[in-house]
């Protein structure tokens, strides 16, 4: 069973559209069901509207030719999840859905950005690193105003997934607004096939140890094992755990990855919609519960890397230096029907271990450093340069 936080969270080759988290993401915990036998309605006038309005529209609209049952049913099928007013509950058509089985596993086809609603806006959470999302200069907090000339105002993750995902070679055309600007900035993007990244390490001035976890994948646990080790071994005077721009990924690697650092007590708590609470508890035998860390957020942090910074934070285990992040903490299962699609359902949220909640609200920094566009351009890292600050004098 394949669970994961996705901004949720939802994935378009990234547009991991990982709200489909999809974290998609991103907090999300994905595993699928097949579909149960319909819960018998008590009154069939439920859908006597809707019957009436399918037989009028089959014997009187004007073009035969466009009344195609399977269409018009997965459109009521939308309409029905889209009045639930929940961004991260959708549907998914058959060919969405299998690419969505193996999206988790290395690579797919793409453009490499995690996307999500926040204020009712298609926004985007993350570009993936070298993707052709960053090449284009997709950036976090962009708002995604048109996808091929549709606008996308009241359009669902589930949705923008189906229309900005496509074989590589491919292209689409995306109108973006960027944080600040007044103007959209039009971008065409040529699909490619989008390998996840994981994880990558290395030593700081001052004896301090850097870890980037750019996504919560099936090989992140495996991987960041070693690194720790050798840090450890290498008897580092401190540790940088670097979560921006992470849109999320799998929630067993999240809580292996949260019990390297934590040493006891929960990584966080699931809540349905009858109140019933489920702890994720820590893990034993984490490698590095003892050395010194700054956790790096900022508004593309979101699902699974947001719990992981939630966790650290509640525990005291670490400070969270950045900005606030995306804020993307329900938990979705896809439902796959007969027909090869799928409903995607948010059934539970997200808390942190001292009862935060993470949805729509993300988590607030311990120490605020913002860093901006010129800083990206120059080359300066306003976040990093203040995690080696504090971790070299405790101010």
């Amino acid at each position: 069973m394949l669970r994961t936080l996705k901004y949720t969270v939802t994935i378009i080759g990234l547009l991991i559209l990982v709200g489909l988290s999809f974290g998609s993401g991103f907090g999300l915990a994905r595993f699928t069901t097949a579909a149960p036998l319909a819960p018998r309605i008590e009154s069939p006038d439920y859908f006597k509207v809707f019957w009436e309005a399918w037989g009028i529209t089959q014997q009187n609209f004007v073009d035969p030719k466009a009344l195609d049952p399977l269409r018009m049913t997965r459109g009521a099928i939308k309409g029905m999840l889209d009045s639930l007013g929940d961004p991260h509950t959708g549907y998914v058509d058959p060919q969405l859905y299998k690419f969505e089985q193996a999206d988790l596993e290395g690579a797919f086809d793409g453009i490499g950005a995690q996307v999500g609603i926040q204020n009712r806006r298609l926004t985007v959470i993350a570009p993936m690193e070298g993707s052709p999302a960053e090449k284009a200069g997709i950036r976090p907090g962009d708002l995604i105003l048109q996808i091929d000339g549709k606008d996308t105002t009241g359009m669902s993750v589930a949705e923008a997934v189906s229309k900005i995902r496509g074989q590589r070679g491919t292209k689409v055309k995306l109108s973006l607004l960027h944080e600040g600007d007044k103007r959209p900035t039009e971008v065409e993007i040529v699909r490619d096939q989008i390998k996840l990244p994981s994880t990558s390490r290395k030593i700081l001035p001052g004896n301090i140890g850097y870890v980037r976890l750019a996504f919560f994948s099936e090989k992140v646990k495996d991987e960041l094992k070693p690194v720790l080790e050798s840090l450890v071994k290498g008897q580092v005077d401190g540790l940088v755990l670097d979560l921006r721009n992470n849109p999320g990924g799998l929630l067993d690697e999240t809580i292996s990855v949260a019990s390297q650092f934590i040493k006891q007590g929960v990584v966080a708590y699931q809540v349905d919609k009858d109140g019933k609470k489920t702890e994720y508890p820590v893990r034993p035998g984490g490698i590095a519960t003892d050395i010194p860390m700054v956790v790096l957020v900022n508004k593309g942090s979101a699902s699974a890397s947001e719990i992981l910074a939630g966790a650290i934070q509640d525990a005291g285990r670490g400070v969270i230096i950045g900005e606030e992040t995306f804020g993307k903490g329900s938990v979705n299962r896809f439902h796959e029907l007969s027909d090869g699609s799928a409903l995607y359902v948010t059934f539970a949220r997200w808390l942190t271990p001292k009862g935060r909640l993470i949805e729509g609200k993300g988590l607030l920094p311990d120490i605020e450093v913002p860093q901006t566009e010129d800083d990206r351009q120059a080359g300066r890292d306003p976040q990093l340069d203040r995690a080696l600050e504090y971790l070299k004098t405790g101010r």
